[in-house]
C-alpha cells in the first residue's frame, strides 16, 4: 500500500518535522521513510534564498517521489526549487506542479501592503522578525490567499481581519493554528 505524505511547507511544519528527527536515525537512502524525505524536502525549500513570504509551496511524498505544488512569484523559483528537492537524499523523482504567478503591479501592490498590514501589526511582530515569517500571502489576478501557520484562532481571525481590509477582489483564508497542524503532522506519522 502507498503511503502518501501531503503537507505545506512553512516554517512551524519544518520546525515540528525537524524535531522528531535527528540525523543518526536516518537510515541509508533506499530505505529513508517518506516522512525523512518529507524533512529534508521541506528543509530544501525554506533554506532556498529567494523562497519569500509571496510563495507558497507545498510537497507530496510517496515511496521516494515528490510532487511540487503551490506559486511562486517568478519563473527561476520554480525551476531552482525542483532542483535543490531533486538532490535531496531519497528522492527518486520531482514532478514540479509549481505554477508561476503573473506579473501584476496591482498583485503587487495587494501583496505589499497586506505583508506591511499583518507583519506591521503588533500581535505579528514576532513573527516578522523570524528568517522564514510562517504567513504567506499569495495574491493572483487581484485574488488574495493567506496560507501558513499561526499560534492559534485568534491570530487566524486577526490576519482575517487585517486581510479583508485590503484592496484584493477577494480574500481567502487557508491559515492553519498549531494545535491543527500538529494533528495533520500526529495522523500522517501514524499511517
Amino acid at each position: 500500500m502507498t503511503t502518501l505524505v501531503r503537507r505545506p511547507i512553512v516554517r512551524g511544519v519544518l520546525l515540528l518535522c525537524l524535531g522528531t528527527l535527528s540525523p543518526a536515525s536516518a537510515g541509508p537512502q533506499e530505505g529513508w521513510r517518506d516522512g525523512q524525505i518529507f524533512d529534508r524536502v521541506a528543509e530544501a525549500v525554506l533554506t532556498y534564498p529567494q523562497y519569500t513570504i509571496f510563495d507558497d509551496v507545498s510537497a507530496d511524498v510517496a515511496n521516494g517521489f515528490v510532487t511540487l505544488a503551490g506559486k511562486v512569484t517568478i519563473e527561476y523559483k520554480r525551476k531552482d526549487l525542483a532542483r535543490r528537492v531533486a538532490q535531496v537524499p531519497g528522492v527518486k523523482e520531482v514532478e514540479n506542479a509549481i505554477t508561476v504567478l503573473p506579473a501584476s503591479a496591482f498583485d503587487d501592490d495587494v501583496r505589499y501592503a497586506v505583508a506591511r498590514a499583518i507583519y506591521g501589526h503588533a500581535s505579528f511582530w514576532h513573527y516578522a522578525s523570524m528568517t522564514n515569517p510562517p504567513i504567506h500571502v499569495i495574491v493572483e489576478r487581484g485574488r488574495l490567499t493567506l496560507t501558513g501557520v499561526v499560534a492559534n484562532e485568534v491570530e487566524r481571525s486577526l490576519a482575517r481581519s487585517i486581510a479583508a481590509s485590503s484592496n484584493a477582489f477577494s480574500v481567502s483564508i487557508e491559515l492553519k493554528t498549531d494545535d491543527e497542524m500538529k494533528a495533520i503532522l500526529l495522523r500522517r506519522r501514524q499511517r
